[in-house]
This record gives structure tokens, C-alpha cells and sequence, in this order.
């Protein structure tokens, strides 16, 4: 699917500019193109640092940066890969703990492109392949890979040797790739599998935990290690309580935001207890629950020209949530964090995704919801989310931009009591906001 990627460098936007003019216009899952590109360049997928593999429907993201605290923390170096990007396209490759800079991104792609770009690669296979080219050429003692869409087929199903993989939380998305049901969508994701690789999953309900343990068991041979089979994860007022058959682990809850990002802690945790070649202290453990940060994932934004527009004492929040999967633990989170105050949400949702299945979750408390379009990409009709919106009961009105949302919050909030609001439906539009409040990630 399209990402509109553009660079403030001049350098990088050519290699963009180039890449759309040479991928097809869509993506389409398979492992041909990605294979041959790879073969192109040397096959830098073959000499990589330590691998560790996630996928998920949500909740893969941030599984990725509890992975990665951790075992910086343990004073080791690592790589990672994930998509989309916010604010700049650097945020999809770091490089030992750094975003990899301009430069270095646009000889990338050039070398990338110069090599296949008669294949016909989509847009993330050849990004993919560059970042698997910077992570052959920096040393680092881990690389962490977050799978782009579904699984089995995804461009980053080539690593063929992981030391361990993982599966987020399950979801029904994507169902033009991955199929309507959460059944074929499991087997999807179970597609990252591995031959002896221990394969580390949550807790889904028991058909879909069976069709998992089966793709990945009896067909590609991995060993599967469920969570409340095979791990357990207790959560308190204040902590995490982990224990497997190798003994405890205790964490403070993570500083990111929501209730559910412990489980996407626990399962940071079990993915590296359920691995052998990195070397990971309790400690280290501990300090991803407090170092680790992934933003447009429940973000209190700063002091800036968007919670500017907000009345004094206001709280504007960010989440990148697009699939009812996902608003679920979103609604609680930001219900909790309220507290009786009056909630107001800002939505911008790309076309095709669930738009009535997301926002019914808000109904119970939401005060007013402002549909926005999300520029550059196919959305909803910001008028036909309104009409959603006031069906589940919440009042709503269009708004042209996020700017133009905050302002009408604004104009009806009681500074007396002043809103908690929520800007979410879309990585891409929260990428819009951070822009726009000066946050860029780095």
C-alpha cells in the first residue's frame, strides 16, 4: 500500500521519487521478487547479526522497542527494522541504536535500485532490502525485523534462521491480503515460523491457538511456546510478574502508556528467555519496562503549536490505532486516564478498515468525535464517519485538518474542565501530528 514517503533531503527524495516510479502501483505478497532483488545485492539477508522475528496484528511495534531497551540495557547493539515511519522514512531503519542518516539512506537505495530495479519490487521489498544491506554492513551483536503485512509472505519471511520468533496480539486486518477471518489470518502470521526456532505466541482463544500450534508445529517444525502453557504473566497494581521453567522475572509496569502494553512486555521478555544467543541480565529486563519509548503508541504529546490550541491544562494524546482489535485497550486506556473527564477524539481512518467497529469502543464516554481526512492516501469520507459516530451516539462534526479539529474542541470545551483528546485511526496521520506539534522522532 502506498506510503507517499517524501525526505527533506534532496538526495533521499530522488531514491523515492525513482523507487515509485519502478515499483507496481500495489503491493503483492510474495517471496519471487524479494528473493531475486536479495540475490541482486549479495544476499545481505544471510549475514546478519542474531536475528529476532515479530509479527502481529497489534502490538508488534512496541514488542520490538521492549526488545530492543532490553538488550541495549544488557549493553549489547542492534539493529532494527519496522513501517511504517511517522515524520521522516529514517525511522524505519536504526542502525547500533542510531536512525541511519540521509546520506547513508540514499546510497542505499540507490544501490538497491541500480541492482533490481527491472524486477518490479514493491515499495517495501526494496526498502526491506536496503535495510538488510545497512544491516550486513554494521556490526551489531542483534537485529530486530517487524514484519510488514501478515507473515508467510511477507518480504521479511526470507530470514531464514532466526534465533527466535514472536506473534503480537491477533486481529482481524489487512483482509484483502490475509483473508476475512481471524483463522486465516493466524496462519498467516504463524507463516514467520522456523524449523527449530522456538516460536513464542500469546494467549488466543483455543481454535485459533490450535491453528497456530499447527503451522507452526507439525508443518514448519518450530517449537512453540504459548503463553499460559508454556510462560505466565501476572500483572499487579505495579508490576509484571513473569515466570517460565527457568524462573522469574519482576519488572515495574512499562512507562508506555496502556494496560496492554505489559503483555507486549511479557512477550518482549519470553521471546529473549526463549532464545540462546544473546545473554540477557534481570536487570536488563527491568529497565526496557522504564527505557523503552515508540511513539504515536498512547503519546501524551508536548508543549507545542498543536496542544497550543488546546484550553490550559488540556491533554492531547496520539495513537496510531486502525482496526477494533486495536481500540479496545485504546478506549480503556484513554477512559482511565480521564477519569470522569470529558473525552474528545480527532479521527482520520484509511479506506476499507472498520471504521464503525473502531469508534463503537468511545460510545460509553467520548464527548464529541472530529472525523478528519488523512492527506495523501485513500480515507474515509470524513462526513461518513460523522454519520457513524452519531449513530453509536457521540456527537461529531468534519473537520478540514487536525488544526481545524482542536480548534472546535476547543471552542467547546469549559476551561473549568478542561478535555482529555485523542487523535488516532492511522500511523500516517499521527506522523502528521507529531510534525505538526515540532516532536519528529528520533
Amino acid at each position: 500500500m502506498p506510503d507517499n514517503a517524501r525526505s527533506s533531503s534532496a538526495a533521499v527524495q530522488a531514491q523515492l521519487d525513482r523507487l515509485w516510479a519502478l515499483s507496481p502501483g500495489a503491493d503483492v505478497l510474495g517471496l519471487g521478487r524479494i528473493t531475486a532483488l536479495l540475490d541482486r545485492i549479495g544476499n545481505p539477508h544471510r549475514r546478519l547479526p542474531p536475528v529476532l522475528h515479530v509479527a502481529g496484528t497489534n502490538g508488534k511495534g512496541s514488542t520490538c522497542a521492549f526488545l530492543r531497551a532490553a538488550i541495549e540495557a544488557a549493553g549489547l547493539s542492534c539493529h532494527v527494522y519496522t513501517s511504517p515511519h511517522l515524520v521522516r522514512f529514517n525511522e524505519r531503519i536504526r542502525l547500533a541504536g542510531t536512525l541511519i542518516d540521509d546520506d547513508a539512506l540514499a546510497l542505499l537505495l540507490a544501490d538497491v535500485l541500480d541492482a533490481g530495479g527491472d524486477i518490479g519490487a514493491s515499495f517495501f521489498e526494496v526498502t526491506t532490502a536496503a535495510a538488510f544491506l545497512a544491516f550486513s554492513r554494521t556490526p551489531a551483536d542483534a537485529c530486530i525485523i517487524e514484519v510488514g503485512l501478515g507473515g508467510r509472505l511477507d518480504a521479511t519471511n526470507v530470514i531464514d534462521q532466526p534465533i527466535v520468533t514472536g506473534i503480537a496480539q491477533l486481529g482481524i486486518d489487512h483482509q484483502g491480503f490475509l483473508g476475512d477471518t481471524l483463522e486465516a489470518i493466524s496462519l498467516e502470521k504463524a507463516g514467520i515460523a522456523k524449523r527449530g526456532v522456538p516460536l513464542v505466541t500469546m494467549d488466543y482463544p483455543t481454535g485459533i491457538a490450535r491453528r497456530v500450534g499447527i503451522m507452526a508445529g507439525p508443518v514448519r517444525g518450530a517449537p512453540v511456546k504459548r503463553l499460559g502453557v508454556d510462560w505466565q504473566r501476572r500483572v499487579t497494581r505495579d508490576t509484571l510478574e513473569y515466570s517460565d521453567d527457568r524462573g522469574t522475572v519482576s519488572t515495574g509496569l512499562p512507562r508506555l502508556f496502556g494496560p496492554h502494553q505489559a503483555d507486549n512486555l511479557a512477550l518482549a521478555i519470553a521471546m529473549l528467555r526463549h532464545q540462546d544467543a544473546l545473554s540477557i541480565p534481570l536487570a536488563a529486563y527491568r529497565a526496557a519496562a522504564e527505557w523503552a519509548e515508540w511513539p504515536a503508541r498512547m503519546q501524551r504529546l508536548s508543549p507545542g503549536p498543536l496542544t497550543d490550541r488546546l484550553p490550559a491544562g488540556s491533554e492531547l494524546w496520539l495513537d496510531g490505532a486502525h482496526n477494533p482489535a486495536a481500540g479496545a485497550p485504546l478506549a480503556a486506556a484513554i477512559a482511565a486516564r480521564a477519569n470522569g473527564r470529558p473525552v474528545h477524539l480527532v479521527l482520520g481512518m484509511l479506506a476499507k478498515k472498520d471504521a464503525r467497529g473502531l469508534i463503537r469502543h468511545f460510545a460509553s464516554f467520548a464527548r464529541s468525535l472530529q472525523p478528519v481526512p488523512v492527506a495523501g492516501h485513500e480515507h474515509h469520507d470524513p462526513a461518513a464517519l460523522a454519520l457513524i459516530a452519531a449513530d453509536l451516539g457521540i456527537r461529531a462534526q468534519p473537520a478540514t485538518d487536525i488544526a481545524a479539529a482542536l480548534a472546535t474542541i476547543a471552542s467547546w470545551a469549559d476551561p473549568a474542565d478542561p478535555p482529555v483528546v485523542l487523535i488516532f485511526g492511522t500511523l500516517y496521520q499521527a506522523g502528521e501530528a507529531l510534525a505538526a506539534n515540532n516532536q519528529v522522532p528520533t
